[in-house]
């Protein structure tokens, strides 16, 4: 009897340093500062509240595991008497707030505080009482467990577990995980995904800043907006970074012209679910961009504009006044008429009479019937209708 009342002392030491290290990680990812102590305190002081309290219950579960003799006696009084202030801290905040949690947890302390939470933290009170004048240290029992600790502990564990309404919330949010649209996520993450990505370093020599202007949320995606330059003219360089999956998570982005609001340009995949193609076939958008530079040729895009300002179908495009007499149309090969071309005014002729009436009726007139006047481009006579 007497061996397992020890055993039980000393199963206490590994077990709270480990509810403490797990109650410090929590309160550090947790954004949740409208629990426990923090609805005792100004809304000033409830996050630098939560982080004290965070930081020395690392500090305790510390010292349980690797501290022995007297400064493991003073952390072993001290972790007492924390469990023994969170319960009137409990009782204070239930009173002010019936629906506070404890937040001995985070973000997984929900629960509204009831008597399994007063309970629970009143027995691990008692369990810190009961390792003073314990030799060992916490790491000393781990790494010389007997069948007596792993029965204590056991029995200890199950006691706990229906004592902690967070595990039901852990178990819930395994079975039903909470919707994209509903889960916070915080901005950094967001942040951090989109400068990874290959969107981002495709658009940083638009960009002019690298603080975002404009930031909100829609859904399962947080848009960001940034300001940026192309060819000296204002645009907008929106991102779109979705809030769930990988590190690598879907990065789109816009590039928009501020005055006329016309898209410049988008990177990144419209639905990656509906590409008949796999997503991770196609290149960077970086990639992208220099095989279509690399393929451009100024030379040859010039040329081809030069050939079809000189095509007689083209003449309009050079801003050119030279044209075909009225009455004069195009036959092609197989003898069917084309498309009359638009007159030209009588001042651009050098053939023109100075007399306007005469001008009009000789391109009324024009040459006698079935008189050739020309050929076209590919050789076929122009003739008078």
């Amino acid at each position: 009897m007497l061996q397992i009342v020890e055993a039980a002392r000393e199963v206490q030491l590994p077990l709270l340093a480990v509810l403490l290290l797990l109650g410090a990680a929590a309160k550090a990812v947790s954004r949740n500062t409208g629990s426990g102590a923090a609805v005792l305190l100004p809304e000033r002081l409830r996050r630098p509240a939560a982080a004290g309290t965070g930081l020395l219950e690392g500090a305790l579960g510390v010292g349980l595991l690797a501290l022995a003799g007297l400064p493991g006696e003073a952390a072993r009084i001290l972790t007492a008497v924390v469990f023994a202030a969170s319960v009137a801290v409990l009782l204070l905040a239930r009173r002010r707030d019936p629906e506070a949690s404890c937040g001995c947890f985070g973000g997984l302390s929900r629960a509204p505080i009831g008597w399994r939470t007063l309970t629970r933290a009143g027995l691990l009170s008692a369990a810190a009482l009961a390792t003073f004048g314990i030799a060992s240290s916490g790491w000393e029992v781990v790494v010389s467990p007997t069948p007596v600790h792993a029965a204590v502990l056991g029995v200890e564990l199950l006691v706990l577990g229906l004592l902690s309404p967070e595990l039901r919330e852990a178990a819930r949010r395994i079975r039903h995980r909470e919707p994209c649209e509903l889960r916070e996520v915080p901005l950094n993450t967001s942040v951090r995904r989109l400068r990874r990505s290959p969107v981002w370093r495709a658009n940083e020599e638009v960009m002019t800043s690298e603080e975002a202007q404009d930031v909100w949320r829609h859904g399962c995606w947080r848009f960001l907006r940034y300001d940026g330059m192309r060819d000296n003219r204002p645009v907008d360089v929106v991102y779109a970074v979705h809030v769930d999956g990988p590190r690598r998570a879907d990065v789109r982005a816009v590039v928009v012209d501020r005055e006329s609001a016309a898209l410049l340009a988008s990177f990144g995949a419209a639905a990656a679910d509906d590409l008949p193609w796999p997503s991770r076939g196609l290149p960077d958008p970086w990639v992208a961009a220099r095989r279509d530079k690399e393929r451009f040729d100024a030379d040859a895009a010039a040329a081809s504009l030069r050939a079809a300002r000189e095509h007689p179908s083209g003449r309009g495009l050079s801003g050119s006044t030279d044209g075909m007499e009225s009455g004069v149309r195009r036959v092609g090969r197989a003898g069917r008429p084309a498309e009359e071309p638009a007159p030209v005014p009588a001042e651009t002729s050098g053939a023109a009479s100075a007399d306007p009436s005469e001008s009009a009726e000789r391109r009324l007139a024009g040459p006698g019937t079935g008189e050739a006047v020309g050929t076209d481009a590919s050789g076929d006579p122009l003739v008078q209708g």
